[in-house]
């Protein structure tokens, strides 16, 4: 089986290599190469917003929060999922008309506060999607060693290099390519999957069973989620190439409402599935993982599919990063030739560590969490910088606000300064609504008190 198992997942990667080599970037520019700049039509956008923002990840968190807190908070989850694709669909455009040559999340920042602000916020921007990567690699090894008797390293190694083999050459364009086909084929394996799963559960599943939690607590944990995913999301640079990727501001539109509808019914048709298993009495695993629970009493062919999709699925988001986080790291001050070469080889270079790190098989909930802290600190100050009277102290002060807002709960709760920041870091890897809700609120209020305050405009309002 090992064998048959193995030839699948080669064939699968080997077509996403083709179609992303097929897609080399048109004219050789590193500005092509890291933009796509103004080619991209709305569904394309769609569908690659569902690809790149899919990942392994949604084969274990809302199967997990669907069986144990509710329909409640996977739609918190769900929302939280899409929120950051409808966020830049509704402010991408004028971040277009500020930005026509624009291609950062970091060149934005810097156009409206400066160059130390820049800096902060690609040091965000790549540590979140440094652990979106680690964390994609160690749950394909995870999901490999669960359904298959193959090598996961093997299977590690195979994702990282296949997708570098199209993202070095081609860039952008290549990851938008096997995006879109990527998205059609982990939705039909993912309704093929599902559909099978359900008709093989040893009990059919009645409401009175559905998980008994407080509408209060699975209305904190919606709200933890919503926060934390829209937050970290809008620091991912591989969604904003894509405001700049868009033929026009229509389409960017489009595409972000598309890719955002068909993100949360793909979150929430596998939590339902995790509500399913739990309430239909399937044995969840210890740790629990709800969704393969339900591949315990399916055929077994069914979990090569399984597998088939988890690759799918870790190819898209990982092609995407890869890609993303070259484009953060290559000055825009350097000559085209330099730039470009030293795109292609930070694209590799990033991968050795990231490849090492999910080779050991450990978890990255926590750092995981701990980003998205960080992000929520400070994405309210960065998202204002298009409000004229926004400055970069009140930006600062804000993000140094946010951090602080961060700790307060804990603190005044405990009464110690200690616990507060131990709080901050989740040392039980569980998210809770005191830090995020703390450092989300804080950030704006000070913002916005300072910015009205001083009365200025930002440095790119002033000349535009």
């Amino acid at each position: 089986m090992s064998y048959l198992t193995s030839a699948v997942l080669a064939a699968a990667l080997g077509g996403f290599i083709l179609l992303g080599l097929r897609a080399r970037w048109a004219d050789g520019t590193v500005d092509d190469y890291i933009t796509a700049r103004n080619s991209q039509s709305g569904a394309s956008l769609g569908l690659s917003f569902l690809a790149s923002g899919m990942g392994a990840w949604i084969l274990f968190a809302p199967p997990e929060i669907g069986a144990f807190v509710g329909p409640v908070a996977l739609t918190g989850y769900a929302l939280g999922s899409a929120l950051p694709f409808i966020v830049l669909g509704l402010y991408g455009p004028a971040i277009r008309r500020a930005l026509p040559e624009g291609r950062s999340i970091a060149e934005f920042a810097q156009a409206c506060f400066g160059t130390n602000v820049r800096r902060w916020v690609s040091l965000v921007s790549v540590a979140y999607m440094a652990c979106f990567l680690a964390a994609e690699l160690t749950a394909i090894g995870a999901i490999t060693a669960l359904l298959s008797d193959v090598p996961p390293a093997l299977v590690v190694l195979g994702v990282a290099l296949s997708t570098l083999a199209y993202t070095v050459l081609g860039g952008l364009r290549a990851s938008l390519a096997t995006d879109r086909w990527q998205a059609w084929l982990l939705v039909a394996l993912l309704l093929i999957v599902s559909s099978v799963a359900y008709t093989h559960l040893p009990d059919m599943p009645t409401m009175s069973s559905m998980p008994k939690v407080p509408l209060s607590d699975a209305l904190s944990v919606a709200i933890t989620l919503v926060i934390a995913v829209t937050a970290a999301n809008l620091f991912h640079q591989g969604y904003w190439q894509r405001v700049w990727a868009a033929q026009d501001s229509q389409s960017l539109g489009r595409g972000a409402w598309l890719g955002g509808g068909m993100t949360i019914a793909v979150v929430m048709v596998i939590g339902g599935l995790g509500m399913l298993a739990s309430i239909s009495g399937v044995e969840l695993g210890d740790p629990p993982m709800p969704f393969f629970a339900l591949l315990g009493n399916a055929p077994s062919w069914l979990a090569l599919l399984a597998l088939v999709l988890a690759v799918t699925l870790v190819a898209s988001s990982v092609d995407t990063l890869q890609n993303a986080i070259a484009s953060l790291m290559v000055s825009q001050h350097q000559q085209q030739g330099r730039s470009l070469t030293t795109a292609r080889w930070l694209t590799v270079a990033l991968m050795v560590p990231v490849v090492i790190i999910a080779l050991q098989g450990l978890s990255v909930l926590r750092l995981f969490l701990v980003a998205d802290l960080l992000c929520a600190a400070i994405v309210v100050p960065v998202l204002l910088g298009l409000w004229q009277r926004m400055t970069t102290a009140a930006a600062i002060g804000g993000g140094i606000a946010g951090l602080l807002g961060a700790v307060l709960p804990g603190w005044v709760t405990t009464s110690s300064l200690e616990a507060g920041l131990l709080a901050a870091t989740f040392p039980n890897g569980i998210p809770t609504l005191g830090p995020f809700l703390g450092a989300l609120l804080a950030s704006s209020l000070v913002s916005v008190s300072w910015a009205k305050v001083a009365g200025n405009r930002a440095p790119w309002a002033k000349h535009g």
